[in-house]
């Protein structure tokens, strides 16, 4: 880093500030979710399937179905489903 005195280091201070201000938000946020999973496990609800719905709705459309596709595939060939994928 070049030398830039006060005017560098009051940047700096700024920038490590804003981090540690967004990095207390994160941890906050976080243990909000973590209350809605509990809260959600609570009331019956599979929270690991819940994350991977939230992980599938993230997903490009395409993107979640070649996955589908995928697992389909792995799926069937390893005899794992009820009915064979059809041939395309």
């Amino acid at each position: 880093m070049s030398e830039g005195g006060p005017v560098a280091q009051d940047r700096l201070k700024s920038f490590i500030e804003r981090i540690e201000r967004l990095e207390e938000e994160k941890a906050a946020l976080l243990a909000d979710i973590k209350e809605i999973y509990s809260e959600a496990k609570g009331t019956g609800f599979d929270v690991k399937t819940m994350r991977k719905v939230i992980s599938l709705r993230k997903m490009e459309e395409n993107d979640r179905q070649e996955a589908e596709f995928l697992l389909d595939t792995y799926l069937s060939a390893l005899g794992m489903l009820e009915r064979p994928l059809a041939a395309e």
